[in-house]
């Protein structure tokens, strides 16, 4: 078997992550507890195979807390579908048997009864069973799960008499006969966690690379399994011989500027030449003759052993640089062209110094530098930023300087790291919103505010997208979101402007690399992205981008990349020679030299009219001059970061079920209406709030309660759409949905949560849908700043001027009729409210 490649293949994943389950202790037939972080584990997995470019997006299937059947199902279907490459992936409840032999995998419905009952399991031999015999070229199961490394053994004794399980390499979570912790809530499991960190470093990772990375990391950072035993993954049979290997992920890589100008001959040389120079000067008039007379007969070599020097270079001091993730790639370009500079090279022609440039989540940075350099300094295995972050920087070059402000307004009790900011910037860069050729003519590309630029879209033909990076992980979307604020906009329906499908790309740089993988997306979709991202391009080559213009928004503050020196607290033993080096590394950044590597990578000048620093090589769509927005201001960004945090918090959602008689025929199976409700459950958690009404009646309440408002064990909400029944009646729809938008403004009046309505019908009470009645549900819902989802069982409900489509458009929602692939958008839309489970 040859390393395989599975790229154009056809390629299946299938993301299990059993985070709920119906029975958990006190009850003594119950598993121990459920697992809230086996869903970010799903999440977090599931983005960074997206990103990894192996998966196309609908290879990857993500199955939340199955049954044993569902989980089979989805595992059949993988198995039936897959030809080149084939990877499982299981988080939740293990067990083994009492004689250790089988390894069961808990599903949702698991119960331990006494002896060897396990229902609501699937074996581990079952499940290799199935692989085995799958049309996979290649099989990857990896689980992260107690006693995660029996698994190995039931590999090892699988009958196997057509050999076909030698496919089938394994990744474990843990040794054998050990079981694992359970994480906290809020982040991935630490298995899975840094998994997800080696798979999105970038570039080609390696199923044998992917081992030693991750088995080294939880190494460092001492992860303990139960019995405080040290947690070591575990793998089928390293060593991996090189020649059986798997390719899991191939993302984008930082691509390094061309070679420096400076060969090693030509560093060699001059070494050389500065020993013979010292060489010379010891010996004076005598020894030049007797050196020129050497050279006269061929002695070259005498040249070095008469210089008497000392030989190769001592070790350069390595500085660390932290920066904002958009700046990382042209940071790394700075740092690559100073490393062969002369400011940072000797008269031996020896590096002075080397520059390590990583990055990591701004707002992660922040908390740290303000409440967390104690831990940074001594890692603890709760609170480890090392390994969260990076080592502790010499260097820190945030997207604004008001980070610092941030970072100083919340440091409290003793600080183990001092910041020494620079003044000012060295660079400027704009954020902008790109806009693909084709939607830019009713777009001004000056003097309008983003919510003006992102309005104006919507008169652009065709469906023009908005979309916008993670602000919690990058300075520019952060700086995006203020302006999106500004003016006192109600946070929610600012958000509504914007595109979500799934989670957001954690910074500008990757966004631009995931649009073009569809290009009827890309040559739809504007991007809000620092300026010179458009310049420099995105390390995702040979990805073509749709060529885009510039719309520089007023109210957005740009980027203006600040130098921090940062100073540890007994943590420099060599602090007069790291000094020494950052202050030479900071002229050379800040003064000429850094300004032209900075300007070809579309930086502009950080003071004056701002113009571009290297405007010969500017793409076409960029304007020359700009008027800079307000520089970044600290509260304001730690505002926005709050408000976006509640508005994509825990959600409300009120489903409006239509139980009219002319439903009966709609009613019963999972295409029923009860049923399709039921399928969207699973975007709701435990923190969100909603409610079901049985919508029947033409006289008094236009509505009864299937389900009180508030939050639900889910199994109750199922309960309730159990319960419902068809009623002999007919409805009104314009006044359930008037009651509706009412019921919900109130509840939503204090706060920027996101909400939403659900309406599903089988439309034959849209006759009620007409004139001043529609005008009025329509009025209201474009000023309720509720979203409205029309659902409608039937065909053509959502042509243009229907009833639901005005309403859903008054109110920034979406219609979905019968023609639509209906379960799976509507359960996209409670999920894009809600904190559950897609």
């Amino acid at each position: 078997m040859s390393r395989f490649d599975p790229r154009g293949e056809v390629n299946r994943a299938l993301l299990v992550g059993v985070s709920e389950y119906d029975h958990t202790a006190p009850d003594p037939q119950g598993v121990t507890g459920q697992l809230p972080a086996v869903r970010h584990n799903r999440t977090t997995l599931e983005d960074a195979l997206h990103r990894g470019s192996v998966f196309r997006a609908h290879e990857v299937r993500a199955l939340a807390s199955p049954t044993p059947d569902e989980f089979t199902g989805a595992l059949r279907r993988a198995c039936q579908d897959a030809r080149g490459l084939l990877l499982l992936y299981f988080a939740g409840h293990a067990v083994t048997s009492t004689s250790g032999n089988e390894l069961h995998l808990q599903m949702r419905t698991a119960r331990v009864l006494t002896g060897d009952g396990l229902p609501g399991s699937v074996s581990f031999s079952e499940v290799l069973g199935e692989l085995v015999e799958s049309r996979a070229q290649q099989v990857v199961v990896i689980l992260d799960c107690c006693y995660a490394g029996n698994a190995a053994g039931i590999w090892h004794r699988f009958d196997d008499p057509k050999r076909k399980k030698h496919k089938v390499l394994l990744l474990m979570s843990v040794q054998p006969n050990r079981c694992i912790l359970g994480g906290d809530a809020d982040a991935p499991t630490p298995f899975t966690r840094e998994l997800v960190h080696v798979l999105d470093q970038g570039g080609q990772v390696w199923l044998s690379e992917l081992y030693a990375a991750v088995k080294q990391r939880m190494a460092e950072a001492k992860y303990k399994a139960e019995d405080d035993d040290s947690q070591r993954p575990q793998a089928l049979a390293p060593p991996w011989d090189p020649d059986t290997d798997v390719l899991l992920a191939a993302g984008p890589v930082i691509t390094p500027p061309p070679d420096p100008p400076v060969s090693r001959w030509v560093l060699w040389l001059r070494r050389t030449l500065a020993r013979a120079r010292k060489a010379l000067e010891r010996l004076g008039r005598t020894g030049l003759a007797i050196l020129l007379a050497l050279l006269a007969t061929g002695g070259g070599y005498g040249v070095l052993v008469l210089t008497g020097d000392s030989g190769p270079c001592a070790p350069a001091l390595e500085l660390r640089l932290l920066t904002d993730p958009d700046l990382e790639q042209a940071m790394r370009a700075a740092a690559d062209a100073y490393l062969a500079s002369d400011a940072n090279t000797t008269d031996d022609g020896c590096r002075r110094s080397g520059v390590t440039v990583y990055s990591a989540g701004a707002a992660s940075v922040v908390s740290a530098l303000g409440k967390r350099t104690d831990a940074w300094q001594q890692p603890r295995d709760d609170d480890n930023p090392q390994r969260d972050i990076g080592p502790q920087p010499d260097v820190w070059i945030p997207g604004t300087r008001a980070d610092v402000r941030r970072v100083t307004a919340a440091q409290e009790d003793r600080v183990f790291a001092r910041l020494e900011p620079d003044t000012g910037p060295f660079v400027y860069s704009p954020v902008v919103l790109a806009v693909p050729e084709g939607l830019d003519d009713d777009v001004k590309p000056t003097g309008r505010s983003l919510s003006q630029l992102v309005t104006g879209l919507e008169k652009a033909p065709g469906e023009a997208e908005v979309h916008r990076p993670d602000p919690e992980f990058a300075d520019a979307a952060l700086l995006a979101t203020v302006g999106l604020y500004a003016g006192g906009a109600d946070a929610r329906r600012a958000e509504q402007l914007l595109t979500r499908s799934g989670r957001p790309e954690p910074s500008a740089a990757r966004l631009l690399c995931a649009l073009p993988d569809v290009d009827a997306v890309d040559d739809r979709s504007a991007a809000l992205v620092p300026e010179f991202l458009l310049r420099s391009g995105v390390g995702c080559h040979p990805v073509t981008r749709a060529p885009r213009t510039a719309a520089y928004p007023d109210d957005v503050p740009g980027l203006e990349p600040t130098f921090v020196r940062v100073r540890w607290e007994d943590g420099e033993r060599d602090a007069d020679a790291r000094d020494a080096e950052v202050a030479r590394f900071r002229s050379w950044l800040t003064g000429g030299e850094g300004r032209k590597v900075l300007g070809e990578q579309g930086f502009r000048s950080a003071h004056g009219e701002r113009r571009l620093l290297d405007p010969k090589s500017a793409p076409e769509g960029l304007t020359d001059e700009v008027p800079p927005a307000d520089s970044a201001d600290a509260s304001a960004m730690d505002k926005a970061l709050e408000r976006y945090g509640n508005a994509h918090g825990p959600g409300r959602v009120l489903y409006l079920l239509d139980s009219s008689g002319s439903m009966a025929g709609l009613w019963d199976g999972p295409s029923g209406g009860p049923g399709i409700l039921r399928q969207t459950l699973t975007g709701l958690g435990g923190e969100d709030e909603y409610g079901m009404w049985a919508v029947h009646g033409l006289k008094g309440r236009s509505h009864t309660d299937l389900l009180d408002f508030g939050t639900h064990a889910r199994r109750d909400a199922e309960r309730a759409l159990d319960a419902a029944r068809v009623r002999d009646a007919e409805a009104d729809p314009s006044a359930a949905l008037l009651d509706a938008l009412a019921f919900m403004r109130e509840r939503g009046a204090d706060d920027e949560r996101p909400q939403l309505i659900v309406y599903l019908t089988d439309g034959e009470d849209d006759n009620r849908l007409t004139g001043e009645e529609l005008e009025q549900v329509v009025g209201r819902a474009r000023t309720a700043g509720v979203p409205v989802a029309m659902v409608t069982l039937n065909s053509g409900a959502c042509d243009r001027d229907r009833p639901g489509t005005r309403i859903a458009e008054a109110g920034r929602g979406r219609c979905l009729d019968a023609g639509d692939d209906l379960v799976p958008a509507l359960r996209d839309e409670v999920a894009r409210t809600g904190t559950g489970e897609e």
